[in-house]
C-alpha cells in the first residue's frame, strides 16, 4: 500500500505576476527542463584535447612581405 505524504510538496514553479495560459506555462517548463538537462548535476564541460582539435589542421593565411618566408614556418 502507498502511504500519503502528510506534508504537501513545494511547487517547482510559481507564477508571481500575470496570468499565463497553459501553452505559456508548457513553453516555460520545457525551456527550464532543457536548461537543467544540458549540464546535469553541475558537471564541468569536458575540454577537447589539442590532439583531437581539428582546427589545428587549418593553416593560417600567409602574408607576403619582408620576412614572410620565415614566418611561414614558425608557429604564431
Amino acid at each position: 500500500m502507498s502511504e500519503e505524504n502528510p506534508t504537501p510538496e513545494k511547487p517547482m514553479l510559481r507564477v508571481v505576476r500575470g496570468t499565463p495560459d497553459d501553452a505559456e506555462l508548457a513553453a516555460l517548463t520545457t525551456v527550464l527542463a532543457a536548461a537543467g538537462a544540458s549540464n546535469p548535476a553541475g558537471e564541468a564541460k569536458q575540454r577537447r584535447s589539442r590532439w583531437a582539435d581539428r582546427a589545428a589542421l587549418l593553416r593560417k593565411p600567409l602574408h607576403p612581405g619582408p620576412g614572410a618566408w620565415r614566418a611561414s614556418g614558425m608557429p604564431r
